[in-house]
């Protein structure tokens, strides 16, 4: 029999109200011992605590929620009291002198809920997502997949290598028969499809991960050309200092945003230019660095002068000193700022995918191991019966790369860092 766990569910400190959630098997009888009787299912009645002594902790609401019907498909138990830093450590006390229960770990509670069936693994990592969700394109996203949507694309993906796995091994059972059925027609498009289903699925995994972790644009151009000023204007306070002395910024700034719902990171660089100060030197070599690993580069320029920096097609190219010369974009007076956003955010909105389900490296790899089982069972498909019974065994490793995808098999290695991302009340 398993532990019963508890902890605080809700946020720590004082507030209105805090949220104590016990879980397992001792969970009713915790209870009851705390506030006298337990309340009918999915009913919160109000409770008088108290602690072993008979004396009065709190009074709050109790609900009970039975084995098979709760979150974590155990009983469950929440007490809501008073957000009191002392009444919450008064009741976890009482909890934790009680026989069989102990502090829960840090997701302990959303691992009981995956390993009692009641979530995939995807959507544990969908709910880790929403927890951490900053914008609303990464709320949307990560409601998605915690309401089962990856689990149930694989599910289909599943279903029809199933279905050719099948179509392949009657074929080999029945090899001896006078009339043999060809399969390959079915099997093939069966493949086919669930081959396009992935690969659509691969090419928006990526942008969905950035959605997911946040884009990142570098702001770069020649020293002195406003880059720092126009960080600061973004950010909406003095982020990166200031000056008009040339080669002020000398390392990498960051200033994490919401731009229309997407999470971005600008980055102000070092200005570009060829110097003999050592140090200098250093910041303008990591401003190459970043800007050629960010996911997209605004470079401002001096009004008349090409970029100090060879454009790719996806930059945005756009003059500074606007309130100096008229055109372009200015951090000073907020000229055109508007319209740069509007840019950025068309930029990255062209590389999110519309409606992905794979959000992470692991879902993504383990499509591509599908996709790559997928090609091996093609051509083997090819050469004929006689290759029928290895082709249906790569049909099962495309199945078994898709089965991780929610947990079935061969998540192990991955469970501990998941669920170490949860705080220890969920």
């Amino acid at each position: 029999m398993s532990d019963t766990i508890f902890a605080l569910a809700s946020a720590r400190g004082r507030a209105g109200v805090a949220v104590i959630r016990v879980s397992g098997p001792a969970a009713a009888v915790a209870a009851e011992t705390l506030a006298g009787s337990l309340p009918p299912p999915r009913h919160a009645v109000l409770r008088v605590l108290r602690g072993a002594g008979g004396d009065e902790i709190d009074r709050g609401l109790v609900l009970y929620f039975p084995k098979g019907a709760s979150f974590t498909g155990e009983d469950v138990v929440e007490l809501q009291v008073h957000g009191s830093p002392a009444v919450v450590t008064a009741l976890s006390r009482e909890l934790g002198a009680m026989p069989g229960l102990r502090m829960a770990e840090a997701g302990e509670f959303t691992r009981r809920a995956f390993e009692n069936g009641r979530m995939d693994l995807a959507q544990v990592e969908g709910l880790a997502d929403l927890i951490e969700a900053e914008t609303e394109r990464q709320r949307v996203q990560a409601l998605r997949t915690l309401s089962g949507a990856l689990g149930a694309r694989a599910e289909e993906w599943r279903a029809d290598l199933l279905r050719a796995a099948a179509l392949l091994e009657a074929t080999i059972d029945f090899a001896d028969e006078e009339v043999p059925v060809d399969v390959s027609d079915e099997v093939r498009g069966l493949i086919d499809r669930c081959h396009a289903s992935l690969r659509a699925e691969i090419d928006g995994a990526r942008a969905a991960e950035r959605v997911r972790e946040g884009f990142e644009v570098a702001i770069v151009g020649p020293p002195n050309v406003g880059k720092s000023t126009l960080l600061n204007t973004l950010a909406r306070r003095e982020a990166a200092l200031t000056s008009e002395i040339a080669g002020t910024t000398r390392d990498v700034i960051e200033v994490r945003m919401d731009l229309d719902g997407l999470p971005v990171t600008l980055v102000d660089t070092a200005g570009l230019r060829e110097t003999e100060d050592h140090v200098e030197r250093l910041g303008v070599e990591r401003a190459r660095a970043r800007a050629a690993d960010a996911d997209l580069r605004v470079i401002l320029t001096e009004p008349g002068e090409g970029p100090a920096l060879a454009p790719e097609e996806a930059d945005i190219v756009v003059s500074a000193k606007a309130d100096l010369h008229g055109a372009g974009v200015s951090g000073l007076t907020g000229q055109g700022v508007d319209a740069l956003v509007a840019r950025i955010v068309e930029r990255l909105e062209a590389r999110v995918a519309p409606s992905p389900v794979a959000t992470r490296e692991r879902h993504r790899q383990a499509m591509q191991a599908a996709v790559a089982a997928l090609d091996v069972a093609r051509d083997g498909l090819a050469h004929g019966p006689e290759r029928y019974d290895i082709c249906a065994e790569d049909l099962r490793s495309a199945i078994r790369a898709l089965e991780s995808l929610t947990g079935r098999i061969d998540v192990e290695n991955v469970l501990g860092e998941i669920f170490a991302s949860f705080c220890i009340g969920k």
